[in-house]
C-alpha cells in the first residue's frame, strides 16, 4: 500500500526494515552485559526507526538506511542507558585483568596466555573464563576515559552530552596507529574473531561457526581481546582524553 504521495506507508517501512533493527541489536549484544535481552535491545530500536521514517523526508533507500541505523542504534543505547548496563564492579575487575595483562606482557614480551592470566589473578581458569563471558559490555573506549581515576559514574553524567563522544579519541592518528600495532600483536584467535567481527560484520554465532567453537566461547575471545588491547592503550586513551578536554576549555 502507498500513499498518496506515492511513498510507501507506515507499517509497510517498520516490515520491510525490521531486519535492519535485529541486525544491530545482534551486533550490540556482544558489546553487552549477558543480563540484556535481545528482545528488549529490539523494543527500543523499533522506536528508533519509527522515529527515523517519520523523520525522514528524502525517500527510503541506501541513504534512509543509513541514517535509520544510526537512530535505531540510538534508541537502543538510550533504552540501556538508565539500567547499569555494565555494573562498575564488573568495570573495577575488568581494570584489575588489564592491568594484569600489561604487567605480564612487559615482563614476558609476549601476550599471556589464559591460564597465565588466570593464574596471575589468583583464580582458577574456569572462573577466569566465566568472568570474560560475563563482561560483554567491554569496550575499547568508555566515557569513563574523559574522567579522571576516580569511579564517578560518568557514564550517567555525561552519555547524551555531545561534546564528550568517545568515537572522537579514536580519530586521533598516533592513537589509531598503536591500536593498530597492538591488534597485530593479538593471539591468531583473537586477532581472527576481531576481523570477523569488526571487519566482516558475523555475529557471535557465525564467528563460531567459522572458528569451530560455541557462541559463549567468542564472546570470551572478545572481551579477552579487549582486555588486552586496553591493557596496552588506556593510558593513551586518557591523554588524548585530556588534551581534547583542554582544547575545549581553551576554545
Amino acid at each position: 500500500m502507498y500513499t498518496a504521495a506515492g511513498q510507501p506507508d507506515r507499517n509497510e517501512l517498520v516490515q520491510r526494515f525490521v531486519p535492519l533493527v535485529k541486525r544491530v541489536a545482534y551486533h550490540l549484544m556482544a558489546r553487552l552485559p549477558a543480563n540484556v535481552q535481545f528482545e528488549d535491545l529490539v523494543q527500543n530500536g523499533m522506536i528508533g526507526l519509527l522515529d527515523a521514517i517519520d523523520r525522514f523526508q528524502e525517500g527510503f533507500g541506501a541513504q534512509f538506511e543509513t541514517y535509520a541505523t544510526q537512530r535505531v542504534r540510538g534508541a537502543m543505547l538510550d533504552g540501556l542507558r538508565a539500567n547499569d548496563w555494565l555494573p562498575r564492579n564488573m568495570r573495577k575487575e575488568l581494570r584489575r585483568i588489564e592491568q594484569t595483562i600489561n604487567q605480564l606482557e612487559h615482563a614476558h614480551g609476549r601476550a599471556p596466555s589464559e591460564q597465565e592470566l588466570a593464574d596471575a589473578l589468583g583464580m582458577p581458569l574456569a572462573e577466569y573464563q566465566k568472568v570474560l563471558q560475563d563482561a560483554r559490555g567491554h569496550q575499547l573506549v568508555y566515557y569513563e576515559d574523559f574522567a579522571g581515576d576516580d569511579d564517578a559514574d560518568f557514564l550517567d553524567r555525561h552519555f547524551t552530552d555531545d561534546d564528550s563522544n568517545p568515537a572522537s579519541i579514536l580519530e586521533d592518528k598516533d592513537l589509531r596507529e598503536n591500536l593498530v600495532k597492538a591488534i597485530g600483536r593479538l593471539p591468531e584467535r583473537e586477532k581472527l574473531m576481531m576481523a570477523l567481527y569488526y571487519e566482516q560484520d558475523l555475529n557471535l554465532r557465525e564467528i563460531g561457526e567459522v572458528m569451530g567453537v560455541t557462541e559463549s566461547r567468542v564472546c570470551q575471545l572478545h572481551s579477552q581481546a579487549i582486555a588486552r588491547l586496553r591493557g596496552q592503550l588506556v593510558g593513551e586513551v586518557k591523554n588524548v582524553a585530556s588534551k581534547q578536554r583542554k582544547g575545549k576549555a581553551l576554545g
